[in-house]
């Protein structure tokens, strides 16, 4: 029953990524209500959901570009090592320690997603960004996104818009290198006690099937009402993850 309730919120979370993103607000509490500690939820969170993001990242490669001084290569290897030292920094921090720390990432990634839906990452043009100053934040985002994840998608948009790219090749090129990033912290995760494996494959499962549903109905979903569910969802994990960690 636990992992069939985990593939439908695996589901629910593919739907969520193709729409709209956030749906690691869905698949993190999910495994914490089904006994998982902080890190272990992080971890096997990201894990479950990396085929979802290889397949959308798949089907927006034609429109993957590089910007203006900095390759497309050279961003893809800054997420490569970026995901893998963030992953590994995970790894090293105590799980008391993280428990503590969760509630204010997720309250991060929370105001993160909703300045890029409702505020000036939604389309607000910003200076433009060099090429040298587009690598080093994308390295930073790279960390944070292997160590937590939550708000990377509207980090890189930002960025890679703010470089100069166009909202539809920023987007499609973020999912690709969100992709590459998550791929060298699963493999770093991958040897990890931390990873529930049965929970991945329910997860993991649901989440790709329901990212090609999400596909399909991308053009006649309210996404508005989609991206303000997900920071209401944030909001109260937060309020919640505060209370346990310091109640």
């Amino acid at each position: 029953m636990r992992y069939a309730l985990l593939v439908l919120v695996g589901f629910i979370a593919g739907v969520q990524n193709a729409l709209a993103g956030g749906g690691s607000f869905l698949t993190f509490p999910a495994l914490l209500l089904f006994g998982a500690g902080a890190r272990a939820a992080n971890i096997t969170s990201t894990v479950a959901l990396f085929p979802g993001q290889v397949t959308t990242g798949l089907a927006g490669r034609n429109y993957v570009a590089g910007i203006e001084g900095l390759s497309f290569r050279t961003l893809a290897a800054i997420s490569l090592v970026g995901g893998a030292l963030g992953a590994g920094l995970l790894l090293a921090t105590p799980e008391s320690f993280f428990r503590l720390l969760v509630p204010f990432l997720i309250l991060f990634a929370t105001g993160l997603f909703a300045w890029g839906s409702f505020g000036g990452g939604a389309g607000v043009r910003l200076r433009r960004i060099g090429p040298r100053s587009a690598a080093i934040t994308q390295g930073f985002i790279a960390i944070y996104g292997g160590y937590f994840g939550g708000g990377i998608g509207m980090l890189m948009l930002a960025v890679l818009t703010i470089a100069g790219l166009s909202v539809r090749v920023a987007g499609a090129t973020k999912n690709v290198l969100n992709a590459i990033l998550n791929c060298s912290a699963v493999a770093v995760f991958a040897f990890s006690p931390d990873v529930h494996w049965g929970a991945v494959a329910s997860l993991g499962a649901g989440a790709v099937v329901g990212g090609q549903v999400g596909a399909w109905a991308l053009a006649r979903v309210n996404e508005h009402v989609l991206r303000a569910g997900i920071v209401v969802i944030g909001l109260a994990l937060s309020a919640a993850m505060f209370w346990k960690a310091f109640g």
